[in-house]
């Protein structure tokens, strides 16, 4: 435990101002608003670090962070833990708000009544069932009820969080944001709202309008912005600065505040998307052969309908053997969380150096350590034991991972001890119709087919994901990642045809990937997608976005 004056950030991070006090905030709420790349799931892992080592939460008071992927919560998990440790780690409940809402009705189910009430072995599903089912839609509203309606309930959750971290916050619905005004608003909780104004791509989920002035208006929270972007070298940032001035002035850097010559922006202009694909091919094997860049630090990203814009890409990188990966591809299924839950415990049964793999796991199965010592002992010891017999099986070749049947015995396995209802609560799709038993079969159909090809099964499997390949998405798709290089084709007047200010902000997004190498191109023409419908409006003769691409002018 150290004093709150002798706290610093962690690893020797240097943190602009507004994010320092942000983390050390003690008793005000706060409206954190960022842009991409500005470090928010970093500000809150300090603010956890902080909070937890210097005792501002007390021990046995928790943190509650909630976010709006698997992925993000444990990532976030995964930079506490280490920043300050396992220990104080384990006071940090981070976790979606379906999972947050599915732990609010286990754990005070009989609160609720009438035709609300469940069952003790009520079942996640497709449909709503009374007392019997209910649906991944109505895990967050039924929560609210236990909240508004159950003083101990209530009580219980105040006394257990002393501090609140809502990530993404622009992109809570109507009936999240309920949920969190029952659970503390008028409690001494702490609430620290971060998120992206810009960035809200999910209205179509019914996203509040202008959640963050509501929020700080009903919790009386401080407004701070987040301007730095800590992943880009200085020439990117220089043109990021330079969009920023544009679109919000008050928020851009002084011209010299941003010092350095790392980092390049390059504007290829070409004639066509044949020579175009071409072109990339020889930039993308520059970056492998002579620099030594990790093909999955590579990134194509497109401003919309990359089926369509990246057909002579996809062609040209076929022919010429280098791996891809399209995320926007539907129901992409190595970016499925259940397949990444699946394969996670293949690689633990068939690896004995897969620590980081089990600890993923584990902060899975053991989502709600920390809240009940004998439960988490007895799910603990039934998972070690689990994955101890069936690794025993998989070393005595009594499993045979390259056989299907024996695969589903091993899934069956982990569904049995992570819980169906756990598993349906990763993924809204999860839970209508057959969605996740079609992507468990087609994982482990998969996974066969990999393992099966005689390499070594851990290596086999840690291919699945498409980790060593070229990455291609929209640049929405992108939002959150980073890489060394991002290639963003067809910076043209007739590729961005919407409202100019969205198609800025989602050039923002998109410039804002790159760490060190941005890489625009433009053509003089472009043909007509396979697949594209004849009746839809389409311009051969191409001419180049003046603005977009004159902000490459200030990264020189």
């Amino acid at each position: 435990m150290i004093t709150v004056d002798r706290w610093s950030p962690s690893d020797g991070l240097s943190l602009e101002p507004n994010a320092l006090r942000a983390a050390q905030e003690i008793q005000r709420n706060l409206a954190l608003t960022a842009g991409p790349g500005a470090g928010k799931t970093e500000m809150l892992a300090q603010r956890a670090d902080f909070l937890l080592r210097s005792g501002v939460c007390p021990y046995p008071r928790r943190i509650l962070a909630i976010s709006f992927k698997v992925d993000a919560a444990q990532n976030l998990k995964a930079r506490v833990r280490r920043r300050c440790g396992s220990d104080l780690a384990a006071r940090l409940d981070s976790v979606t708000f379906h999972a947050f809402g599915k732990r609010l009705i286990d754990r005070f189910r009989p609160a609720l009544k009438g035709a609300d009430a469940l069952n003790p072995d009520y079942a996640v599903g497709s449909a709503r069932i009374q007392h019997q089912s209910i649906m991944f839609s109505d895990m967050v509203p039924l929560a609210q009820t236990i909240i508004s309606n159950n003083r101990v309930a209530r009580n219980a959750v105040r006394q257990t969080y002393s501090h609140v971290f809502l990530d993404e916050f622009q992109d809570c619905t109507t009936d999240q944001y309920a949920l969190v005004k029952e659970c503390f608003l008028g409690s001494l909780a702490v609430l620290t709202a971060v998120g992206d104004t810009k960035q809200s791509i999910m209205g179509w989920a019914g996203a509040l309008e202008g959640v963050f002035e509501t929020f700080a208006k009903d919790f009386d929270a401080v407004p701070l912005n987040l301007y730095q972007n800590f992943r880009s070298e200085p020439r990117l940032r220089r043109m990021q600065n330079a969009m920023v001035k544009f679109m919000d002035a008050p928020a851009a850097l002084a011209d010299d505040a941003i010092v350095g010559d790392a980092g390049e922006v390059r504007i290829l202009a070409l004639d066509d998307e044949a020579a175009e694909a071409a072109a990339l091919v020889d930039l993308i094997r520059e970056l492998v052969d002579t620099q030594s860049v990790p093909l999955s630090e590579i990134a194509v990203l497109y401003s919309r309908e990359q089926k369509f814009f990246s057909q002579s890409l996809t062609i040209a990188f076929n022919k010429a053997g280098i791996p891809y990966r399209e995320e926007d591809v539907a129901q992409d299924l190595a970016s499925e969380p259940i397949a990444k839950l699946i394969i996670d415990f293949l690689l633990v049964l068939t690896s004995d150096s897969q620590a980081s793999v089990h600890r993923r796991l584990l902060d899975q199965v053991m989502i709600d350590e920390g809240q009940n010592d004998e439960r988490d002992y007895r799910r603990r010891l039934v998972w070690n034991q689990t994955v101890q017999a069936l690794r025993a099986r998989v070393l005595a070749k009594q499993i045979d991972l390259t056989n299907t049947t024996d695969l589903k015995t091993v899934v069956s396995a982990l569904m049995q001890t992570v819980g169906r209802a756990e598993v349906v609560a990763m993924s809204a799709d999860y839970a209508h119709g057959n969605r996740l038993d079609q992507l468990i079969d087609d994982t482990i159909i998969r996974a066969g087919t990999l393992i099966g090809r005689g390499a070594d099964p851990a290596q086999a499997l840690a291919a699945f994901g498409g980790d060593d390949a070229v990455r291609i998405m929209s640049m929405h798709k992108s939002k959150g990642l980073e890489f060394e290089a991002v290639i963003l084709p067809g910076i043209e007047a007739q590729t961005f045809w919407g409202k100019p200010a969205a198609e800025r902000s989602v050039f923002f997004v998109g410039i804002s990937r790159a760490k060190r190498l941005l890489v625009l191109t433009r053509c003089d023409r472009r043909s007509r997608p396979v697949g594209f419908a004849s009746n839809r409006p389409w311009t051969t003769s191409r001419t180049p976005h003046a603005e977009f691409l004159a902000y490459a002018d200030a990264a020189k």
